[in-house]
């Protein structure tokens, strides 16, 4: 079909905008339905997949991954771009900032986390020294740079199973452990991805400080509202990212897998 890019759009980001001629479509899984929209970019198509539904209606620990990473790879997608929104545990991450996360901490308990069930085509153990695409991150970091847009160049996401947020000692062991952000979709979102031999890379926006940091209780509608205030800025963003992004992959990420076709 010649989609070969797709942006996943987090908290607040339900949207095509950069997106012209868009359509729905519907995709069939193993793992159920998706039903992205396509349209055309620069006059190339390209996917655009609300990760919690178009009106936020299925919560962080409920989002069908699995269906969601199958069906975009199905429609020939090579590249994801992500968004999400993430509390801060690090004080020069503040609310507004742009991370391009490059590591992750999981703290997840109740997700499938792998197409690679045993069967058939045996275990598969998949490498996650650089989970991140490092070209898509750079391609990122680039295209803030152009926009003269402040980015961190690293940041470790902590993924909790939400969707209540965490308790303020939680917090102070992340930290401990290195965590500098948390969020509650980004695993296995990203393990999946690279088990598909998809490259993707994530733009978090920091929409507050974590429990125990931030000056009074956590609510969702803070995050909705300080992602609304950052919708033009990382609308700018994708889109300078998709004008960057290279015609050929020049990563290692579809060679995670070997004889990756028997799967898929």
């Amino acid at each position: 079909m010649g989609i070969t890019r797709a942006i996943i759009g987090g908290t607040g980001v339900y949207d095509p905008y950069m997106l012209e001629n868009v359509r729905e479509m519907k995709v069939e899984t193993p793992y159920g339905m998706i039903t992205p929209v396509v349209g055309e970019f620069k006059g190339e198509k390209v996917a655009f997949l609300p990760r919690h539904g178009s009106g936020h209606s299925v919560p962080p620990h409920r989002v069908n991954y699995r269906a969601n990473i199958w069906g975009l790879r199905s429609l020939g997608v090579e590249r994801i771009i992500s968004t999400t929104a993430v509390g801060s545990l690090n004080p020069e991450m503040a609310p507004g900032d742009v991370v391009v996360i490059d590591q992750f901490l999981d703290f997840t308990k109740d997700r499938p986390h792998t197409f690679f069930e045993g069967g058939e085509f045996g275990v598969v153990h998949v490498d996650y020294t650089e989970p991140y695409c490092p070209e898509v991150r750079g391609v990122i970091l680039q295209s803030a740079s152009n926009l003269k847009l402040k980015a961190h160049n690293h940041g470790v996401y902590v993924c909790t199973e939400g969707p209540r947020f965490e308790t303020s000692a939680e917090i102070k062991m992340f930290s401990k452990l290195g965590g500098e952000l948390v969020g509650m979709t980004n695993v296995p979102e990203v393990v999946l991805a690279r088990e598909a031999g998809i490259c993707y890379a994530t733009i978090s926006i920091v929409t507050n400080f974590a429990a125990g940091i931030a000056a009074g209780p956590l609510t969702h509608e803070e995050v909705v509202q300080i992602m609304a205030e950052n919708t033009d800025k990382l609308k700018k963003l994708i889109i300078s990212s998709l004008e960057l992004m290279p015609k050929e992959r020049g990563c290692d990420c579809q060679k995670a897998v070997p004889d990756l076709s028997k799967f898929f």
